[in-house]
Order: C-alpha cells, then sequence, then structure tokens
C-alpha cells in the first residue's frame, strides 16, 4: 500500500506514517513544518518527505492507495497566531488533498473533531448533533475550517464517487 499523508510531520500524523512504515507500507508524507516538526520522521527507505503547503498544488508521482488529510494547526494557540492558515489548509488544503485523490483513484480520509460542533449542548455527542457553532468567536477558524474540509470531502464523495472517511 502507498500512503499520501498531509500534515505527516505533526504530532498524530507522525505516528501514523510510523506505523504504516513498520508495516512495510510506502508513505509520502506532504507539510510545510508550520507546526510539524521533520525530527519527528524517522529515516526509512519507504518514506518520502515533500516540504510542501498543501493549500498550493499537490503532485504525487506514482500509485497513490490512500490519501490521509491531517494537514491543520490544532492548537488554541494556533487559533490567535495561525487564522488564516488554518482556514487555508481547512479548504484549499482540503480540495488540494482531494484532488490528489480523484486523480489517483485512491481512497480519502479526512481527520476531522468534534469541534465541527462547537460548545456542545450535549455530552457525549452523538453522530446526529448537528452542533452550537459561534462562526465568528476566536477558536471558529479551526471549527468552520474542519465543518467546510467535511462538506467538501462529502461533495467529493457525492460527484466523484470518491471513497472517503472522515
Amino acid at each position: 500500500m502507498r500512503y499520501v499523508i498531509t500534515g505527516g510531520a505533526g504530532f498524530i500524523g507522525s505516528h501514523l506514517v510510523e506505523r504504516f512504515l513498520s508495516l512495510d507500507h510506502q508513505v509520502v508524507v506532504v507539510d510545510n513544518l508550520i507546526t510539524g516538526k521533520a525530527e519527528n520522521l524517522i529515516l526509512h527507505k519507504n518514506l518520502t518527505f515533500i516540504e510542501q503547503n498543501v493549500c498550493k498544488y499537490i503532485e504525487i508521482d506514482g500509485k497513490v492507495d490512500w490519501v490521509m488529510h491531517f494537514a491543520s494547526p490544532a492548537s488554541p494557540i494556533d487559533f490567535k497566531k495561525l487564522p488564516i492558515q488554518i482556514l487555508k489548509v481547512g479548504s484549499s488544503g482540503t480540495i488540494n488533498a482531494l484532488g490528489v485523490a480523484k486523480a489517483k483513484k485512491a481512497k480519502f480520509f479526512l481527520a476531522s473533531t468534534s469541534e465541527v460542533y462547537g460548545d456542545p449542548l450535549e455530552h457525549p455527542q452523538k453522530e446526529t448533533y448537528v452542533g452550537n457553532v459561534d462562526p465568528i468567536s476566536e477558536r471558529s477558524v479551526y471549527d468552520e475550517a474542519k465543518r467546510f474540509a467535511e462538506a467538501t470531502t462529502m461533495a467529493y464523495h457525492r460527484f466523484h464517487k470518491i471513497d472517503t472517511r472522515i
């Protein structure tokens, strides 16, 4: 199997990369290192690292089985420091990652968050819960970026018939 993992130098992404490499899969990491760290990645013959912002067109040579979109600053500190970048990675970054999946006829996985529901009125949230979102709060950049990413993922699933997971 060959995976493309955006945000693969981040905390969760890098652990997923390590797991796939341990199973002898091929992994292509696309990360601009805005919050991820190159030292999170282990040197491995099956690892290819592309230092790039996913908000720019992503070109991957060869076969791809899965595109896994983990790219996004996710810390509350980042909501103040990187609000525009968060919105861009959730929008154009998601569209570009889905574009790779479409071009390569690959499956697509979006790493989302319960933050799409906003400040919950019920806990834990059921899958049928639609949320309590404040679209103009300081933290809304993350919530709304992930909501947009989910909507875009489902639009590509319905329109382009891409096999998707959220």
